[in-house]
């Protein structure tokens, strides 16, 4: 079983160091040169990773285990990881694409802030900034309570397909995240209108679990790794998962071995602002990729339970365009973009 004690507790210290740090992430600018950066032979300074949420979530650790490897690895110098929260994590993309040609910039980002970024009033998107990496993904959970009445994901789809707007599904996340798509995908894969799935949002999984544990929802849909304590002591039922294979130390089949032809994963990498130069997308590209292939990234990849998606370049600029695509349309059907 991978090691989700350890998730848990690298997650309040991520939240802990996010509190401390937060009085030096006020500006995003670089001073540093990018020639310099460029030319240094060892490792590179002056870097700085923007989380457009947080302290403690999914993204802030996933920036912070990633620049912790950096360092250790001797890849970067003591790259600086710093929270710029709101509106789904548009504010932080709007000051991302605001800083064109910062070299030293990047931002951890992935599927929810692809969402945010039509639920929202802005006019910013994903697809103005510089692709760098995808680096992982996590498979979401069909959940319910130990008291619930359904005990496996059919139970489940025949009362759902019976009457949708009965039964609600709750998310950690608002509209156009991964926990309100899983929902809205899973409907159309089994023949229910998303129009008339009654989703209840909730503020991250802290919010939704007293939710799932008081039966005040039908099911919930959400990464499980949150909520592996609860799974273990069995107080919390997964009924089915979303990636293509099982979840290693979830007892529960996929989606696709129910016979629900869907496969939903939520993702997370890296971007960086428009228009920086052809040496510093290389220079970021290289850092991630020698970052992805060292021994401490392999590491962090058992300890969290991520599974690993890397792929840079030309590659992840297709995969962003079509998630862009993929999620603007489902969110049209629904009157939300």
């Amino acid at each position: 079983m991978k090691n989700f004690k350890s998730f848990r507790a690298l997650t309040a210290l991520a939240a802990t160091a996010a509190l401390a740090l937060g009085a030096t992430g006020c500006g995003v600018t670089s001073e540093s040169s990018n020639d310099d950066a460029t030319k240094s032979e060892g490792p590179i300074a002056n870097l700085r990773i923007m989380v457009p949420n947080t302290p403690g979530g999914g993204y802030d650790t996933t920036a912070r285990v990633a620049a912790k490897v950096m360092d250790d690895a001797s890849l970067a110098s003591n790259p600086e990881v710093f929270n710029l929260a709101g509106a789904g994590g548009t504010v932080g993309l709007a000051r991302l694409i605001n800083e064109k040609d910062n070299g030293d910039l990047a931002m951890l980002m992935g599927l929810g802030v692809v969402g945010a970024s039509y639920t929202n009033d802005t006019d910013a998107k994903l697809t103005e900034t510089t692709p760098i990496a995808k680096l992982i993904e996590e498979p979401g959970a069909i959940m319910v309570s130990k008291d619930s009445p359904y005990k496996t994901i059919d139970d489940l789809v025949k009362a759902w397909k019976e009457d949708p707007s009965k039964l609600s599904v709750g998310g950690g996340s608002s509209p156009g995240g991964p926990d309100h798509l899983l929902p809205m995908q899973l409907a159309e894969a089994v023949g229910v209108d998303p129009k008339e799935v009654n989703f209840v949002s909730y503020d991250g999984g802290g919010d939704l679990l007293p939710a799932i544990l008081g039966n005040k929802l039908a099911f919930a849909a959400s990464g499980a790794g949150e909520y592996m304590q609860q799974i273990e002591e069995g107080s919390v039922r997964v009924l089915a998962t979303s990636g293509e294979e099982r979840l290693e130390g979830v007892d529960a089949p996929t989606l696709k071995e129910s016979g629900i032809d869907l496969v939903f994963s939520n993702w997370r990498g890296l971007v960086a602002p428009p228009e920086i130069s052809d040496e510093d997308k290389a220079k970021w590209v290289d850092l991630v990729t020698k970052m992805h292939d060292s021994a401490e990234w392999k590491e962090a990849l058992e300890t969290n339970a991520w599974t690993d998606a890397f792929m840079t370049g030309d590659e992840f600029s297709s995969f962003l365009t079509d998630q862009d695509e993929r999620v603007a349309n489902v969110l049209k059907t629904l009157g939300l973009a």
